[in-house]
């Protein structure tokens, strides 16, 4: 779209989560480093929490592709299931045919059985679950009682799960303590600080190839600091718009302007009606989206 505007290989703000674009330093580092600590272990639960667009399925997919050949991984990004439900979804995941009529009794005494011979093979699993705030305490107990399942040194299976902060008000019911104690390691994201976010910007459009002096002026790096508050989903959206305001006003350079233009297009940063400025310069720039498609 606008990357050979700008001298890019590619648009370095896209929200979908693309490892090469991790931002491995600071608390992203740290949690990064608690996952594969916990990960030799082998033991327990393991926890990460954030806000809503803090990057957390990203760490995920990072430490996913950074597992060795001696790790079995099923990944579940929609936990909200029933016990039956996520017990299918771990076969499936395992290779393990099965089908939603079959008896739960059968299925665990299968899944028993796999991760056995995997564990025998010298392999470890793993369970990922995303958005983990969203399984049913039923479900959640059932998860905890797969983690029984042990030989004499170590667990046959481990579970790593990434949900917002409302995961940590569920576990600290009554009805989850059980769970609750089994969590071996933990980690918190936090919003980026202002330093933190221009590193962020700096970085990504570095991955994306730009090689030029600060794309972003101070101001305008001020303004995305002040609308998105640190939230690098936020902070995707409106750089990447931002971008376009200036591709659409063929501008080399993002101001402050630039991002009061995107910020007043982005429902989830300003209640009040966009300016219809940034909708004429996109309306100006589509043309040039044309040309660079075909």
């Amino acid at each position: 779209m606008y990357s050979e505007h700008f001298g890019i290989k590619e648009e370095p703000f896209s929200l979908t989560p693309n490892t090469k674009y991790f931002f491995c330093q600071g608390q992203y580092r740290d949690a990064y480093n608690v996952l594969l600590v916990s990960l030799r272990t082998g033991e327990g639960f393991v926890k990460i929490t954030g806000e809503v667009g803090s990057g957390k399925t990203l760490l995920c997919r990072k430490v996913l592709n950074s597992l060795g050949p001696n790790h079995v991984s099923a990944f579940i990004p929609n936990p909200y299931l029933t016990p039956a439900a996520l017990h299918i979804a771990l076969a499936e995941e395992l290779g393990i045919p099965c089908d939603r009529f079959m008896d739960t009794n059968k299925l665990l005494n299968i899944i028993t059985k796999k991760l056995i011979d995997l564990n025998r093979s010298g392999q470890r699993i793993i369970i990922f679950l995303d958005e983990a705030q969203a399984l049913p305490n039923e479900s959640l107990e059932a998860l905890r009682l797969l983690t029984n399942l042990e030989t004499e040194t170590y667990k046959l299976l481990q579970v790593v799960m990434f949900g917002q902060p409302e995961l940590d008000q569920r576990l600290a019911t009554p009805a989850t303590r059980q769970l609750m104690q089994r969590i071996a390691f933990s980690y918190q994201l936090n919003l980026l600080t202002y330093a933190e976010v221009e590193a962020y910007i700096r970085y990504r459009l570095q991955i994306s190839g730009y090689t030029e002096e600060d794309l972003f002026t101070p101001a305008a790096l001020k303004t995305i600091y002040r609308y998105t508050k640190g939230t690098p989903r936020l902070i995707n959206i409106l750089c990447h718009k931002a971008m376009l305001s200036a591709f659409g006003a063929n501008e080399q350079q993002i101001n402050k302007r630039h991002v009061l233009l995107a910020a007043n297009d982005t429902e989830s940063l300003m209640p009040q009606k966009p300016i219809r400025k940034f909708k004429r310069w996109i309306s100006r720039a589509r043309p040039l989206y044309k040309s660079a498609a075909l």
